[in-house]
């Protein structure tokens, strides 16, 4: 099995994904109004519309619900993104902290409420984790 995407539904998919491609640098793949797509090293940003959901079974995702997924990015420098990011986020949940799992990490909300998690290993055994 290959973990390959992360999608997430919303009733604003331009600007969630205008807002991931500014987080990311990448420019997004925009298949149908209702459908982008970021393509990462590793894995895939999915971003659809209500209007999919019917296409999975009606009811069954929830846009701006989200209250227990991260969403998380790992970065060369996570206080060097935090200062990229400062205008364009306005409000994080946290500010650069070091985690005791040997990560440097930087929380805030994308439009819809998801929290995303930019993170920098920097201890050996979190750098050593991230080469697997």
């Amino acid at each position: 099995m290959k973990f390959v995407s992360v999608r997430i539904i919303t009733d604003q998919v331009d600007c969630l994904t205008e807002f991931y491609e500014q987080v990311t640098g990448q420019t997004a793949r925009r298949y149908t109004p209702d459908f982008a797509e970021i393509v990462l090293p590793g894995a895939t940003l999915a971003i659809g519309s209500t209007a999919t959901v019917k296409l999975f079974g009606e009811g069954s995702a929830e846009p701006a619900a989200n209250r227990t997924a991260i969403v998380e990015f790992r970065v060369d420098d996570v206080d060097a993104e935090f200062a990229r990011l400062r205008d364009m986020i306005g409000e994080f949940v946290q500010d650069p902290t070091t985690m005791p799992w040997g990560n440097r990490s930087l929380l805030f909300r994308d439009p819809d409420g998801t929290l995303v998690n930019l993170f920098t290993p920097i201890s050996a055994e979190a750098i050593a984790r991230q080469q697997h």
